[in-house]
């Protein structure tokens, strides 16, 4: 396989996202995305750098994978974490370092710039194989669980 090449996305990726994540949730959690929320938020998220930043994984200019990242603020730290979220990496390229390119990517980034304190992901608790591949790459399960209460399935009220 030629060399994985990781580059920031541009809204001009909207559908490679939107595809991608359509696919991770099938795949990891057996879900199926409303489309058009899935479209609205991914063309919010590409236009908005303060939302999130997608990066993106080509070979021989094609994209084959990507990666989000979100921020949480810590009190604690005066800083940042960068929370990595939508993995995907297209089926016919997995298991040839499309992930830990990006991986690679984003720590040299947020290392990079002094407000940024770490990195934090979540993962579905039955992906064992992600568990083990986020180890790999210095990522151990941390000491926190996540709990969450997640109001996007019912209609607002308020």
């Amino acid at each position: 396989m030629n060399p994985v090449s990781i580059r920031p996305a541009t809204p001009d990726d909207a559908d490679h996202v939107i595809a991608f994540n359509t696919a991770l949730a099938a795949e990891t959690e057996g879900k199926t995305l409303d489309a058009s929320t899935l479209a609205v938020g991914v063309r919010k998220a590409l236009a908005d750098p303060s939302r999130s930043l997608y990066f993106m994984a080509e070979v021989d200019d094609a994209v084959v994978g990507q990666t989000m990242v979100t921020f949480e603020w810590s009190d604690w730290r005066n800083a940042f974490f960068w929370w990595i979220q939508s993995v995907y990496v297209d089926s016919r390229f997995r298991r040839r370092g499309v992930f830990r390119a990006l991986h690679d990517h984003v720590r040299r980034e947020a290392r990079s710039r002094p407000d940024v304190c770490g990195l934090r992901l979540y993962v579905h608790h039955d992906n064992h194989r992600a568990v083990k591949t986020y180890e790999r790459l210095g990522m151990p399960q941390s000491e926190y669980l996540l709990c969450e209460e997640d109001w996007s399935a019912a209609p607002r009220t308020d």
